[in-house]
Parts: C-alpha cells; sequence; structure tokens
C-alpha cells in the first residue's frame, strides 16, 4: 500500500453540517425567546462564528476532510508548489531534477490551459498535478457560492484531466479557504483536499530569509510543505532552492505520495514503492 492510499480521503458526507447549521439556529431562536436581545445577539454572533472561522483555517476538517501531512514515512516530505504554470516553472523544474526531487504542482486550470507545454513538461519530469481552481479568485473564494464553487473545482478538473490524460486526485483551496460549498464539489470529482505543515507565507511579499525562516522549523519527516511559483516578488527559485538545500542537510527525500510503500510494521516499515 502506497502513502497515496492512505491518505485519499473524498468527502463522504459534505452536507452534515447543514444538520448542525439549522440546529445551532434554532437554538439561537430559543434563547432570544426566553432570555431577549441581550443574550440572543451574543449567542446568535457566536453560532455564525463557529460556521464562519473553520472555511479561514486551511487544516480544518469542519467542512471536508483535509491532508496536512503523512504518517509513518521516517525520511520523506511531500513538496507542493502552488500557482503555476508561469514563468518560474521551467527554472523550478529544473531546480528539482538537480536535486532529485518529486512535487506535486498545484496549479489552476485556465493557466494550464494557456501554457499546455508547461503541463506536460511537469507531468515528463515525474511529477504530478494537483486541482487549486480555474481562475484563482482569491479575494472572493471563501464565499463562492454551490454553483461557482462546483465551476471553479469542476472546470479546472477537466481541463488538467484533458492535458495530463487521467484526472488528478488532489486538491487545494486558494488560500487555503474551505467554504460550506467545496465537500460536494470534491465528492462529485473523486478529490482529497490537502492542506499543509510547513509554510513560509511567500506567495505574497517576502524576502526569502523571511520565508525561510519561517519554512525550515516545519521541514520533518512527513511534511507537507508548500510553496509558490510566480510571485510577485520574485524569490520563487530561491526559496524554493532553499527548501531543497534543507531538505537534503537533513537527509530527507521530496517524495509523491503514489511513490512511498507503507508496510506493515513486521514488514519493516516504509520504503520507497517500485515503479
Amino acid at each position: 500500500m502506497t502513502t497515496a492510499e492512505i491518505v485519499h480521503r473524498v468527502p463522504v458526507h459534505p452536507w452534515r453540517w447543514v444538520p448542525w447549521l439549522l440546529a445551532s439556529q434554532l437554538g439561537v431562536a430559543g434563547v432570544w425567546l426566553l432570555a431577549g436581545w441581550t443574550w440572543g445577539v451574543p449567542v446568535m454572533v457566536t453560532s455564525h462564528a463557529l460556521f464562519l472561522v473553520p472555511v479561514f483555517l486551511p487544516n480544518s476538517a469542519f467542512y471536508s476532510p483535509v491532508v496536512s501531512r503523512l504518517e509513518r514515512v521516517p525520511d520523506t516530505v511531500w513538496l507542493t508548489i502552488d500557482d503555476g504554470p508561469g514563468p518560474d516553472t521551467l527554472a523550478v523544474l529544473d531546480l528539482l531534477d538537480r536535486y532529485q526531487a518529486r512535487a506535486t504542482f498545484f496549479v489552476v486550470g485556465e493557466r494550464a490551459q494557456a501554457q499546455p507545454q508547461l503541463v506536460q513538461e511537469i507531468l515528463r519530469r515525474g511529477h504530478s498535478l494537483g486541482n487549486h481552481s480555474h481562475t484563482h479568485p482569491q479575494a472572493r473564494f471563501w464565499r463562492l457560492g454551490p454553483v461557482a464553487m462546483a465551476a471553479e473545482i469542476g472546470r479546472c478538473q477537466q481541463a488538467l484531466t484533458a492535458l495530463g490524460g487521467r484526472p488528478p486526485q488532489w486538491y487545494r483551496s486558494v488560500v487555503g479557504m474551505t467554504n460550506p460549498f467545496v465537500g460536494a464539489a470534491l465528492r462529485r470529482h473523486g478529490l482529497t483536499r490537502v492542506g499543509w505543515s510547513a509554510r513560509g507565507y511567500d506567495g505574497v511579499h517576502c524576502t526569502p530569509q523571511a520565508a525561510l525562516e519561517r519554512l525550515l522549523p516545519g521541514l520533518q519527516a512527513g511534511a507537507i510543505v508548500l510553496v509558490h511559483e510566480g510571485a510577485a516578488h520574485g524569490h520563487a527559485r530561491v526559496i524554493i532552492e532553499g527548501v531543497l538545500q534543507a531538505l537534503q542537510a537533513r537527509g530527507l527525500r521530496a517524495c509523491l505520495p503514489a511513490a512511498v510503500a507503507v508496510g506493515r510494521e513486521e514488514d519493516g516499515g516504509p520504503g520507497t514503492a517500485p515503479p
């Protein structure tokens, strides 16, 4: 069995939050009737916060299952690269080759369609693709309704399937935001949501040093590492190379989950799956 088989978690009950929402609002109505608005207002605000806050927590499983790290992989991390393909892609691929590392590229559907040759090159060099929405609407992704959310995930899945010859099995929310309508789309397309355990906030303005200072403490066995390509600051290659150097110094390998076999303890533990 591979790590990919273990962590592949398609949502089974994507609407399980609905009864809890209804029950919470009935509770609010009861408090309001029995105790008046002085208690009703704070209880109402609290009830709304309970359903809103998880949207902005990247590793929250409130609205759908999420994989935030790998288990039983003593010398392996999962390197994930968001927001491509773009002008950094070929240079990043060369870096990965140099360090014999493999990564999952969570790509944006419309960018992939605009540069299909980069998608093909990602796959040719032994890496994998993940769904990162079709248009990357980062300012409003958190509040998309069910139709718009289904379109963002579905159109990206369709584009990557056409370009890569097979549907991706991994999905990452834009900026990690996961609203109530993500789970249903993931179930429809057989996708597993992937979070992270090591992040440098390199998708926004930063210096390589600052990003690496945030990333390096999380570079441990089993980590899911999030980095970006194509950011406006132009430091993507420097940051990714810093991560690869740190992994090499710590005796860690950047591998795809599908290439890492996880055996039972009596079998001697995990190892690299045969090609």
